[in-house]
């Protein structure tokens, strides 16, 4: 399996980092009542310390007995304040925004270091007793900074959470994500995506066609495309891809398609190198990113609701997201190994159809909206400010779609004029001489 998908999969169990900071907090309280006793039975050393750093048996239980009821105390706050995030981010956002919530390393580092530290003072309280040696102890001292990190760990949590609840941060950090998914997708792309361009021609005719089928069902989450390519040199075949990353398979799903000379191919190591899941999860997935910010929108202008600036943000961030696909955007369906042969083929989705997919809902159940359907004009400007001809000409044809749904509404005089100034700079963008507008 894929060290990367592996990765993913562990970030987003909730309690594989708690569960990891609960035993390196077990075995740190072992080897303080270690360093314990040993300065116990050197007293030179402990003559060293200062004596404040020593307690009797009797406080040192009451300072750790206190600190771990505490420290529960802290922790089942937090894991409430959890709850309450998560139950506010599916009945107000996006079901789909838990993940982003779930997979955030600094909550779990939190509520770890609140779990550790439980357990480091109750372990220390087990283990504290009398012995012939000394009747004082520095554990105490250990678990009183274990506190004062905790606390301070709470407050930070607190704080992060506070933030994490507000739409626009939460807007944003999905953005991010999604151009950084982009960003890791064509990165890994680039070499083959280069020997595409000069690649040899196909000639299949000479070749024997199969057909590999799906063993499972659920989401296409992630296809190692470097070592498809590499195991379609080794074995010099030529690879196409029926089904796509966020396609939903079943058994016996037509996956691959396989051009080789012999029957000889391994198929189930080719499905080693595609991996599905039950659910729909974010990595490198940038239609799913995109998915998540149009739900956002849609919430925000549902009937009740009534928040368009929540759902004019969303449509900048997609209007930035898409600027970025279409300058990376490219017509070559083939990935290629050194010698430039075509090994892996992939349809390259048409940009027309990233624009539709972002906006289709929006300008359908915001379409009686002035300020939603103009953010729609100026993502699309956007858009075309940024890119070649072929985009620009892809963004003007996209924008007679959208204009059609304007017309079908009766505006005031004022919005009709404030619609048409910027279509007026989407005329522009897409460098046309003349633009419709609306009478």
């Amino acid at each position: 399996m894929s060290f990367k998908f592996t990765l993913n999969k562990i970030k987003s169990n909730f309690w594989i980092l708690p569960a990891m900071y609960g035993f390196c907090f077990f075995l740190l309280a072992l080897l303080s009542m270690k360093l314990d006793r040993f300065l116990a039975a050197h007293t030179n050393l402990k003559k060293l310390l200062p004596s404040f750093f020593f307690t009797d048996k009797e406080l040192a239980q009451t300072v750790l007995s206190a600190i771990s009821t505490s420290l529960l105390t802290m922790t089942t706050i937090t894991f409430s304040s959890v709850l309450v995030v998560q139950t506010t981010f599916l009945a107000q956002y996006s079901p789909r925004t838990l993940q982003n919530f779930n997979t955030e390393s600094k909550i779990q580092h939190g509520l770890g270091t609140f779990i550790g530290g439980y357990i480091f003072a109750l372990v220390l309280l087990i283990q504290l007793r009398e012995n012939e040696l000394s009747n004082t102890f520095i554990v105490p001292t250990f678990a009183v900074v274990v506190a004062f990190i905790c606390l301070g760990m709470f407050v930070f949590l607190i704080h992060h959470v506070t933030e994490w609840i507000k739409v626009g941060n939460l807007i944003s950090i999905i953005a991010k994500e999604t151009l950084s998914s982009l960003e890791k997708s064509k990165r890994k792309e680039t070499h083959h995506l280069q020997a595409s361009r000069e690649s040899r021609g196909l000639d299949l005719e000479k070749m024997k066609e199969s057909k590999i089928k799906s063993k499972k069902q659920g989401y296409i989450q992630y296809i190692e495309l470097a070592k498809l390519v590499e195991f379609a040199t080794q074995n010099n075949i030529i690879i196409k891809l029926e089904k796509f990353q966020r396609n939903y398979v079943d058994v016996d799903t037509p996956l691959l398609t396989v051009w080789n000379e012999n029957d000889s191919i391994n198929k189930n190591q080719i499905l080693n190198y595609i991996f599905i899941t039950p659910d729909q999860e974010a990595m490198e997935n940038v239609e799913f990113g995109i998915q998540k910010l149009v739900e956002i929108a849609l919430r925000a202008i549902a009937p009740g609701k009534n928040d368009p600036e929540t759902a004019i943000n969303s449509i900048e961030q997609l209007g930035q997201i898409l600027t970025k696909i279409a300058k990376e955007n490219s017509p070559f369906p083939f990935y290629c190994d050194e010698q430039k042969n075509v090994r892996v083929i992939i349809e390259q989705p048409d940009f027309r159809d990233d624009l539709y997919k972002s906006f289709y809902q929006i300008r359908h159940y915001g379409k009686a909206d002035v300020s939603v359907m103009v953010s729609i004009i100026k993502a699309l400007t956007l858009i075309a400010e940024t890119n070649e001809n072929n985009i620009k000409e892809i963004v003007w044809d996209f924008s007679a779609y959208i204009l059609e749904g304007i017309k079908a509404v009766e505006w005031l005089n004022m919005d009709k004029e404030f619609i048409n100034s910027h279509l007026k700079k989407l005329t522009k963008a897409c460098a046309k001489n003349n633009g419709q507008l609306i009478k």
